[in-house]
């Protein structure tokens, strides 16, 4: 059961996210996007292009595109927004231009892509654990998925693929590529801040000799296994899955155990990022 303490601790600590992680989107903007005109997507990208060609300062540029569309997706969208990520729109900008005089990192346009894009989306993902969004065309995106029909992803890629073909024309070829590259970075870094690296394995094994496998997993790699109802395609017979996870490091063991009991087995083997429960992370 939650305790209103723990309610209270937890909104607090989704408004730390919030607040830290637009700091770091800001820094890595700063610190490596901006000063080297790689505007990869999104009111940043819009504000670093903007810049480029009139000399407007970039985080007023970003209030001027952040304040309309948090109204605009407050007024079409509804007000789920809520207040997380009004502060998360104004916060950005801020720390944009707080932090708008600090040193380069690097004038090298290709490292400021990939560690640009690491930052911003370390920022971004922090932001997202606090269950906020920083606006932007992020907001503009769910526009057009209202009244298009398109999909999130595809909406959101159609924007930012018109920022970075504006960032060609606007600065040269290269720096266009750099921000799609930046923006690959960012994209890959967020979800590795919300799912973590992939830690353990999530095992599937096909088997004639179930039991045996089953006792030789629980004996030899102290794991639990689940059972799951599955028909044989071909044969048209009742074929239970084995299914377990495992951390990386019990992998290794657990094939040779597979390969013990049963040299034919089938076995499917992906990544699990994130396992709950008992003998992973606590829920």
């Amino acid at each position: 059961m939650i305790t209103e303490k723990q309610t209270t601790k937890n909104l607090v600590a989704e408004y730390f996210f919030v607040i830290l992680g637009a700091a770091v989107v800001a820094l890595g903007f700063n610190l490596f996007l901006f000063p080297n005109q790689v505007a990869s997507g999104g009111v940043s990208g819009i504000s670093t292009i903007l810049n480029g060609l009139f000399g407007w300062n970039a985080g007023l540029v970003q209030y001027a595109f952040n304040i309309p569309l948090f109204i605009a997706g407050v007024l079409i969208l509804g007000k789920s927004f809520g207040f997380k990520s009004l502060l998360g729109t104004l916060a950005l900008p801020f720390f944009v231009i707080l932090t708008e005089d600090m040193e380069v990192a690097t004038t090298e346009p290709l490292l400021a892509a990939i560690f640009g894009g690491i930052v911003v989306g370390l920022g971004i993902g922090l932001v997202f654990k606090g269950k906020a969004s920083t606006g932007g065309t992020d907001l503009l995106a769910q526009i057009i998925t209202k009244y298009t029909g398109l999909t999130l992803g595809t909406s959101v890629l159609i924007i930012d693929g018109v920022i970075a073909v504006s960032a060609a024309i606007v600065f040269d070829l290269e720096k266009g590529l750099y921000a799609i590259v930046a923006l690959f970075v960012t994209t890959k870094t967020i979800d590795v801040i919300q799912m973590g690296f992939s830690q353990s394995k999530m095992v599937y094994i096909i088997t004639n000799k179930q039991d045996e496998v089953r006792d030789a997993i629980y004996r030899d790699v102290n794991r639990g296994v689940t059972k799951l109802p599955a028909v044989g395609g071909y044969t048209g017979e009742e074929r239970p899955v084995i299914m377990v996870v495992v951390y990386q490091t019990e992998f290794t063991k657990l094939k040779q155990v597979v390969k013990n009991v049963d040299p034919s087995a089938f076995v499917i083997v992906s990544d699990a990022y994130e396992v709950l429960g008992e003998g992973f992370k606590r829920v």
